[in-house]
């Protein structure tokens, strides 16, 4: 077993070159378990820690304790490195991955919820909450990972994260939360499982922007958008004042005509920003979008769109791993 020490403190950054660990179900690693090697990480590391996780399925739920910071998890490909699981059925299961630390990186990775994988779901009864990945930690990116679900896949807690060509199914609420995000030439897939169960509409995203001076907001930009059988809501607000911004993106002809929708905050439809512009594809055709649809300028979008709105003191500069 390889335990790794380090001078405790508490980091607001990470420092380079980082030090490696390796799992292999087979025991040749340093780790059998990917958990197992976050578990051997002492507390408050300042050190950029790889995890190396080569081509398999591992049957786990991770957590990254908030404690343990600058943690780079580094996968083969979404094609080949995935880590699947569910628990017995409750109000709503464990999350595959439970992100909890500032300064993760996480590269090449699927994450699979497989309680409600949707060649199983044949009607609205059989669905729960089954979260793909949870991450509350600030500063944390997303290269190149895949996050498979039906109901609440990939709740993007809270804190300031980067999502770049990255793989996000489901159907209900699937990308939910109060996080500061950009999400960056990803592909968002809504799909209803072989029965065709929809739920409604279903909807793509679900924020939680509760006040007017909140920074958070979802940003889509370069993203593509395609779906299965039924059609999508781009978003409904789960507070009252939820920010979502989709630009210059393609959607397939998958999105309702009306685009939105107020959910329990009819008639504070003011307070929401939901935006669209510079958008392609049938889905994107705005005419029968909902009146309290917002438009902002271009000076006014690239305020979001630009790196500073998720990172203004350049930490994604720093990061050991980068987009390709």
């Amino acid at each position: 077993m390889l335990i790794l020490v380090f001078d405790a403190c508490n980091a607001s950054d990470c420092t380079n070159p980082p030090k490696i660990i390796t799992i292999n179900q087979s025991g040749e690693g340093n780790f059998k378990t990917i958990q197992s090697g976050i578990d051997s990480i002492p507390s408050k590391n300042s050190q950029w820690i790889q995890i190396k996780i080569p081509p398999g399925i591992y049957r786990e739920n991770i957590t990254i304790p908030k404690d343990k910071p600058c943690i780079y998890l580094e996968g083969s490909d979404m094609n080949s490195t995935s880590i699947e699981w569910h628990d017995e059925p409750r109000e709503r299961t464990y999350p595959v991955l439970d992100s909890e630390a500032d300064n993760v990186v996480v590269k090449g990775i699927t994450f699979q919820n497989t309680y409600n994988h949707p060649v199983l779901v044949e009607a609205k009864e059989n669905v729960i909450p089954a979260v793909a990945a949870s991450i509350s930690g600030d500063k944390s990116a997303f290269f190149e990972c895949a996050f498979l679900g039906v109901q609440d896949t990939l709740f993007d807690y809270g804190g300031r994260h980067y999502f770049h060509n990255c793989f996000i199914q489901g159907a209900v609420d699937f990308i939910f939360g109060n996080g500061q995000s950009i999400y960056e030439n990803c592909h968002i897939h809504y799909t209803v499982g072989k029965s065709g169960w929809d739920h409604g509409g279903g909807y793509i995203t679900a924020h939680s922007r509760e006040t007017p001076d909140d920074t958070s907001g979802f940003v889509f930009n370069n993203c593509t958008i395609t779906g299965t059988r039924s059609k999508v809501n781009l978003g409904r607000p789960w507070r009252g004042y939820a920010r979502v911004i989709f630009a210059n993106s393609n959607m397939e002809d998958v999105i309702t005509p009306h685009g939105w929708y107020a959910s329990s905050y009819a008639g504070q439809e003011d307070n929401f920003t939901f935006v669209e512009e510079g958008n392609t594809g049938p889905g994107a055709n705005r005419s029968q979008r909902v009146p309290w649809l917002k438009h902002m300028s271009e000076s006014e979008l690239n305020q979001f769109l630009n790196f500073s709105y998720i990172d203004q003191e350049g930490w994604i500069a720093k990061l050991p791993a980068r987009a390709n």
